[in-house]
């Protein structure tokens, strides 16, 4: 599936430029994913490559489909030189592994938890995973493969990881638009959560 990951490099070259950086991780028992760095007019984004070269499969399923299934790869984006997210590389290689490794679908919505520090310092051991298409719009592949959706993470706290399990995502996200949270902040403070 080299080709299909290929095809996701030019597209997140098209939507965000050339990388000044990238790093690989490999976990044992998966395939190598990729962090790339993009920096733009002081925001720093982090793309995953690697974690569409194969469908996410249902962790019920007897088979898991080698064609067909979702597809996705994990962006997140942090205003620079206000901490050292440089670290969050790994983190991201494993949420991005997560599917291979724990069978997991990532879809909107959902929460991540890598149950540490996204990176030194940060109030964030978890992200939301955000709707598609604002920033790398989905890259469609050939029948019957599913189109790559590029997903965008927002950092949460704790505090906010837990208010999300409760009140759903839709909510926490109206919470931080009400509050005019910048979620791009790298040293951001939990948004109120007890009005």
């Amino acid at each position: 599936m080299s080709d299909v990951l290929e095809l996701v490099e030019a597209r997140l070259r098209t939507a965000l430029g050339e990388p000044d950086a990238r790093a690989a991780v490999t976990f044992l028992g998966t395939d190598r994913i990729e962090v790339l760095r993009f920096v733009d007019d002081g925001v720093i984004r982090y793309a995953t490559l690697g974690m569409s070269a194969h469908p996410m499969a249902d962790p019920t399923a007897v088979l898991a489909d080698p064609l067909r299934g979702p597809r996705a790869e994990l962006v997140l984006s942090v205003r620079g030189g206000r901490a050292d997210t440089g670290k969050v590389l790994r983190p991201l290689a494993v949420l991005a592994a997560s599917p291979q490794v724990e069978g997991v679908i990532v879809m909107p919505g959902a929460s991540l938890d890598v149950g540490e520090p996204l990176w030194p310092g940060a109030a964030f051991t978890s992200v939301l995973v955000a709707a598609p298409g604002g920033l790398v719009e989905d890259l469609a592949l050939d029948e019957p493969l599913e189109p790559v959706r590029f997903l965008p993470l927002l950092p949460m706290t704790p505090n906010e990881a837990a208010w999300k399990r409760v009140h759903g995502a839709e909510a926490l996200e109206e919470r931080w638009l009400r509050n005019g949270t910048d979620l791009r902040d790298p040293l951001r403070k939990g948004v109120p959560l007890d009005d």
